[in-house]
């Protein structure tokens, strides 16, 4: 080989220290990065975890909250309605306290035409009061035809008649002039009458128990006490019956 070919065959081979010291630095470059890239990733799955975790724990408290709040709720519901329950059962027993024989309680209150009627008005003689639950109704409206009928069988019986409920007074004058009843109309917008004389507690329709006006009849003797009481009245045939208990005191 000639001196030429030499110097241009400057070629090291690869197992000279020159190559070895370049693989070297590349596998230490490569162990390098590999090592910082490690610790970044590791950092990262750290966060995504403890992100994970916190939301999982976020939801755990909302869900409790709402929980709470369902019972919480619940238990007022619970509350209202066995307060609600209560509520009717005193009045319930409040409607049934009146009975014959006792007192009849006093009352004053606006009549169809804008007088006032008392109880006091009455001393002395007997007196019929007829509770109906609403003016213009079938029933009350039968009911109320029939005493204004057997008015002039009542006077001679020596017996007022008096029919109450809680309509406003422009509610019962129409009611009056519609069926040309003759029979003073009372209105008791407040129940204290109502409710004295055991015509207002619970009833029931379609499932549900509400207050209201217990179709009643009393019958108070010229003494003042109460004579004759008849709660949840038919109508048919009612009046009648009410004309012979007045003629028998």
């Amino acid at each position: 080989m000639s001196k030429k070919s030499r110097k241009k065959s400057p070629k090291t081979p690869s197992g000279s220290p020159t190559a070895k010291k370049k693989t070297q630095k590349t596998r230490a470059s490569t162990q390098t990065r590999g090592a910082k890239t490690h610790p970044t990733s590791a950092s990262k799955s750290s966060k995504a975890g403890a992100k994970a975790a916190s939301h999982k724990a976020a939801s755990k408290r909302l869900k409790s909250s709402e929980k709470t709040s369902k019972l919480a709720a619940s238990a007022s519901a619970a509350s209202a309605k066995s307060l609600s329950a209560r509520s009717l059962s005193a009045k319930s027993l409040s409607a049934k306290s009146l009975a014959e024989g006792q007192k009849a309680p006093a009352f004053r209150l606006p009549r169809d035409g804008g007088n006032v009627v008392t109880l006091s008005d009455y001393a002395g003689q007997k007196l019929v009061l007829f509770f109906y639950p609403r003016a213009d109704t079938p029933g009350c409206t039968r009911e109320a035809i029939d005493f204004t009928r057997l008015k002039d069988a009542f006077t001679a019986a020596g017996t007022a008649v008096l029919g109450i409920s809680a309509d406003p007074l422009k509610a019962q004058e129409k009611f009056r002039d519609k069926h040309s009843l003759g029979i003073p109309l009372i209105s008791d917008e407040q129940h204290e009458m109502l409710e004295a004389y055991g015509a207002w507690g619970e009833k029931s329709m379609y499932g549900k128990s509400f207050l209201g006006i217990l179709r009643t009849t009393v019958l108070i003797g010229s003494d003042g006490k109460v004579a004759r009481i008849w709660r949840n009245v038919r109508v048919d045939g009612h009046a009648d019956e009410v004309l012979l208990a007045a003629r028998s005191l």
